[in-house]
């Protein structure tokens, strides 16, 4: 095989697989307006049943009326025969051979509709099944489809949720740490002005009680001065 060869073969490959993954996109649509011709037809099937049981009937009745002739002309025939008047007996006989051969006929024909329609029965309770069943199948698949497509929904948006998730985790725990680096930065400055700083509140109170002089008071300025005299 040459090289144009293999290109056009693989060319109609391709189209082939494009062809049937259009049709695999398409199937529930394709489907369905097979399911609306199928019951077109079905319709069309019913109408010509109802026009051959029509046919069926008018031919069964006019082998019964057919019937109801040749017995009254027999009765004819018989009376005629009874008064001796066997030329008239036999006309009669004749009328009646004529009616015989037109019921048969009719029921030949009577008969032939009962058989079309007896078979025309079978096809379109078959075909009506089959729809039925059909249908059923549509709407299982339908049903299975929309179940698959919001799982995969969800499943994208879960992917995508945990991934933003992660995402915002990782800055919760950043502003974590920050706040806590924070928090010990700020007990460690509280540390240090506790240890720099006097305590003021213990001077005070010792002052308070007397144990303590007060540098800053009248009467240690003076005791100061009067030292500084006598020496």
């Amino acid at each position: 095989m040459n090289v144009w060869s293999k290109l056009l073969t693989a060319l109609r490959g391709g189209a082939n697989e494009m062809g049937e993954a259009v049709v695999d996109s398409q199937a529930l649509r394709i489907l369905d307006q097979e399911i609306r011709d199928a019951d077109s037809e079905l319709r069309k099937s019913k109408e010509a049943l109802a026009e051959i049981m029509a046919k069926h009937k008018l031919a069964s009745d006019k082998v019964s009326k057919s019937a109801t002739s040749i017995a009254e002309y027999e009765q004819y025939a018989l009376k005629a025969l009874e008064a001796g008047n066997e030329t008239l007996a036999k006309e009669v006989a004749e009328k009646i051979a004529n009616l015989e051969v037109e019921q048969a006929n009719e029921r030949e024909q009577a008969e032939g509709f009962a058989a079309s329609v007896a078979q025309l029965r079978k096809a379109v309770s078959q075909a009506e099944g089959n729809i039925k069943r059909l249908k059923q199948q549509v709407d299982t698949v339908k049903a299975t489809e929309s179940v698959q497509k919001a799982q995969m929904a969800v499943a994208q948006r879960y992917g995508g949720s945990q991934a933003k998730l992660q995402t915002a985790v990782e800055s919760l725990e950043r502003i974590k740490q920050k706040q806590a680096e924070r928090g010990a930065k700020m007990e460690a400055s509280a540390e240090l002005a506790a240890t720099s700083a006097p305590d003021d509140s213990l001077e005070a109170k010792l002052r308070a009680a007397g144990i303590k002089a007060d540098s800053a008071s009248a009467d240690s300025v003076l005791a100061r001065l009067k030292d500084k005299s006598k020496a």
